[in-house]
């Protein structure tokens, strides 16, 4: 598909459907939209008239033109209030305008919409990520899915003529996106440890990545026994994976990214019962998907910056290896856990994971895991949870999900819940009490990193969706790839 920003104004665009972006109350055409009203035989007022057009956000409609009109179809996006215009309204917006044409059966699209911040590149990247975005259909497991003829063709941003480095990167961090979207939407018999291990081989094959990956015997050599606790009943081999971007000449920081990899989580012998959503726990490594397709838009971007991409990557099997309750695990750092439920595991396979990376010697650590229930009953599907002590690394992940469009809140680091994962017999426990359990979590996270700027975030929600929703269609959203990149590159 043909994406380009041109410089064509909208009275002299000719194609199968443009669409226009309007703020809510201020939908009077004058000027130019009255200009191009008069060209197009009233259709615009009028659609406007018996629609009823307020411009609220995510409002839209479509009409046909005149046959003797340059344009086949114009179309309305509403922006809402010019005060509240972010990028990611622009995103969304796109989005819109898309669903709009490929519902028209157009295959050539003109896209008109006002500049975010007076910021020509910013705008056109946010509005390329929608398109993108919303193009991407997974139908790779539907027998019946069909090559539908009303693909749209060319697709063209009005008044962004000179932006193709920022449309280019938008695509770049796509790729990347789509990649996340199809492992988390993948089952566990199509994703396993080895085919995570075998992405990444590709991604550093493809864009120059160094690459190290950990077997089993590496990981005993290394003291990773909370890692391998949670791999040991599983008939598939864990692999701990390690991508390293490194840019030419020195780099500007050096920065690690870490995800949870269970490509399934059955509980352990705490087995998930019914009602717990057991079918879904192939999207429990939906951080460790979103760390590969950070790497592979960083592969492509190739920014002056070092960043690290690990995870430890097992499934969460019950068998007569399975590590049982009450059992004490040594992680790579020495501390001990006595494991009350099996079904915590993330935590522990991220523990030795932390300090694997804390030992890069990296300016900043930021793991991303599908941790918690309890973070999606406190922030519900769609807002991830963020903990830190680290006032500037926080500001840095919440400036970056904001240019991303990704909801993230800060969460407290109560340090004094830590007195729910006291051991009688260990150092600590993996899980505490119910309450508060996202933020024990969090807490239990910190006694794997010493000294380096950590952070952690809790994507359990927004790595799914169940309908389409903006730019994001059902199954997995990619959910933070975006935010990731743009903090490794801030």
């Amino acid at each position: 598909m043909d994406l380009r920003g041109v410089e064509t104004p909208r009275l002299a665009w000719s194609g199968d459907c443009l669409v226009i972006g309007l703020f809510e109350d201020a939908i009077e055409l004058t000027g130019e939209l009255a200009e191009l009203d008069q060209n197009l035989f009233g259709t615009l007022a009028e659609l406007i008239a018996e629609t009823e057009f307020k411009g609220k956000e995510g409002s839209s409609a479509v009409a046909r033109v005149g046959s003797n009109s340059p344009i086949r179809k114009i179309g309305i996006v509403g922006l809402g209030k010019p005060e509240g215009l972010k990028l990611d309204t622009l995103r969304r917006a796109a989005a819109t305008a898309v669903r709009l044409a490929r519902k028209e059966k157009s295959k050539s699209l003109g896209i008109s919409l006002p500049l975010w911040n007076e910021d020509a590149a910013a705008t056109a990247q946010a509005v390329t990520e929608g398109i993108e975005l919303v193009l991407h259909q997974d139908s790779r497991f539907k027998s019946d899915a069909e090559e539908k003829n009303n693909k749209l063709e060319q697709i063209e941003l009005l008044g962004f003529a000179g932006q193709a480095a920022a449309i280019t990167q938008a695509r770049q961090i796509c790729l990347g996106v789509i990649l996340a979207r199809e492992l988390v939407s993948a089952p566990a018999n199509i994703v396993t440890p080895i085919t995570m291990a075998e992405t990444a081989e590709a991604i550093a094959r493809e864009y120059g990545l160094a690459l190290e990956i950990l077997e089993k015997a590496d990981c005993e050599k290394l003291g990773m026994g909370a890692f391998l606790g949670v791999a040991q009943a599983s008939d598939l081999p864990p692999k701990f994976i390690h991508l390293t971007y490194r840019p030419e000449g020195t780099p500007r920081k050096k920065v690690a990214i870490v995800g949870k990899g269970l490509t399934f989580d059955s509980g352990g012998l705490n087995i998930k019962g019914a009602g717990s959503g057991i079918e879904m726990m192939k999207t429990d490594m939906g951080g460790a998907a979103a760390t590969l397709g950070a790497a592979k838009a960083i592969g492509q971007i190739k920014p002056d910056v070092e960043v690290h991409f690990i995870s430890a990557v097992t499934e969460n099997m019950i068998s007569g290896h399975a590590m049982h309750p009450g059992d004490i695990l040594t992680a790579s750092n020495g501390k001990t856990i006595e494991v009350n439920n099996t079904d915590a595991e993330g935590r522990l396979t991220l523990a030795d994971a932390l300090v694997f990376a804390e030992k890069l010697g990296v300016d900043a650590i930021l793991d991303l895991a599908t941790l918690t229930g309890a973070c999606i009953v406190a922030l519900g599907d769609d807002i991830a949870g963020l903990w830190t002590t680290d006032d500037a690394l926080a500001g840095q992940v919440m400036a970056a999900a904001e240019q991303a469009g990704e909801k993230i809140w800060r969460m407290p680091m109560e340090d004094k819940y830590f007195d729910g994962l006291k051991s009688v017999v260990a150092d600590m426990k993996n899980t505490g009490p119910r309450a508060g359990g996202a933020i024990t979590a969090a807490l239990f996270l910190k006694q794997f990193v010493k000294e380096t700027p950590w952070a952690h975030l809790d994507v359990a929600g927004p790595v799914w969706a169940d309908k389409e929703n903006g730019y994001n269609n059902a199954g997995g959203t990619g959910y933070p790839v975006r935010t990731l990149v743009n903090w490794a590159l801030s």
